[in-house]
């Protein structure tokens, strides 16, 4: 590629909604290391927890989410590219109101910009959108209509992706990404909804043990409960693959591909962090127990199929570089 060509399509402006979040950040961080400064940062920024994710990033502009569109349409111009990552992701969370104004209005009006000003885009679905799997974890789009999710998040997201395939206008290219359990280093600031690794890490160095859930289904012995666990470096790979290919629009999952039990995941830290396992086990809370996942695996072949390439990491090796080179040091990516 011509030197002078790149050098002035890196200067075309990228926009990362939810910037200061896990994945947004770590998205940042991805196309700092391509080359890509001119990165436009869409956030909440109240919150001073997650300012240490952004420190060190090259951003252009920081702009807070209630002004973006405005900014947009001032500068849609110079915008070459929007990862709408940005989103209300607490699973625990009943107020249908909250996640109709974050997840399902806010993303419509991004979809809504785009088309305007025929920019294309990546969003962040999720794969809460398949509930309990009874239909599987396909990501066939004639089906994504007949899915249930389990509790309003899954819901949320639903209704968005249900909404933009009955578009009659769409973005030149788009692509939904049904996230499934993503986890990886920036996470620090998400409590209760951070993953499971990190909540693993962090009681295994307070106690030297870890307590898992028990199963309260028959066809499911205590701790395999089953996930696909997907390492955030895979997640946004995955993203800038997209970003370049602008091509089969569409829905996609974004797992590993590979379901993997907690006791997997448990021993796998234990092991990171140089330890002998100590495991038990306890009830799963109540407020969560009948929305519960037991079973989540993404059929990646819809991905595979379109070009995408680079081996995703395995269990082991994400959990081993997310222990030793960001939990045990408390660092960022």
């Amino acid at each position: 590629m011509d030197l002078c060509i790149f050098a002035q399509k890196n200067q075309r402006m990228i926009v990362v909604t939810g910037a200061a979040g896990f994945i947004g950040s770590c998205l940042i961080q991805k196309l700092n290391q391509e080359g890509f400064k001119y990165i436009i940062a869409v956030d909440d920024f109240s919150h001073q927890s997650k300012a240490p994710n952004l420190a060190d990033k090259h951003i252009k502009e920081y702009v807070p989410r209630a002004y973006f569109f405005e900014w947009l349409e001032r500068e849609a111009q110079a915008v070459e590219f929007i990862f709408h990552i940005g989103a209300r992701t607490d699973t625990t969370e009943f107020n249908t109101e909250i996640f109709d104004e974050l997840n399902l209005h806010y993303t419509q009006q991004v979809w809504k910009a785009c088309v305007a000003h025929q920019i294309p885009m990546v969003y962040a679905s999720s794969a809460a959108t398949y509930g309990a799997g009874e239909q599987g974890y396909d990501d066939n789009e004639n089906a994504i209509p007949a899915l249930k999710p389990l509790n309003p998040y899954g819901q949320s997201k639903q209704d968005f992706d249900v909404w933009a395939l009955a578009q009659p206008e769409k973005p030149f290219f788009w692509a939904g990404l049904k996230f499934f359990n993503v986890y990886g280093p920036n996470e620090y600031h998400k409590g209760r909804m951070a993953s499971v690794i990190f909540h693993s890490f962090n009681q295994i160095k307070a106690t030297g043990g870890m307590k898992l859930f028990k199963s309260h289904r028959p066809d499911f012995a205590d701790g395999a409960q089953m996930r696909d666990f997907v390492y955030v470096k895979d997640v946004i790979e995955v993203c800038y693959f997209l970003m370049r290919h602008r091509r089969d629009s569409g829905i996609y999952n974004l797992g590993s591909g590979q379901a993997r039990t907690f006791l997997d995941l448990t021993c796998a830290t234990f092991k990171a962090m140089d330890l002998p396992a100590q495991i038990s086990f306890i009830d799963t809370p109540v407020d969560i127990r009948d929305t519960y996942q037991y079973f989540t695996e993404a059929n990646m072949q819809k991905l595979l199929q379109i070009g995408y390439q680079k081996p995703f990491h395995t269990l082991e090796e994400g959990v081993e570089d997310y222990v030793r080179n960001y939990l045990s040091a408390h660092l960022y990516f």
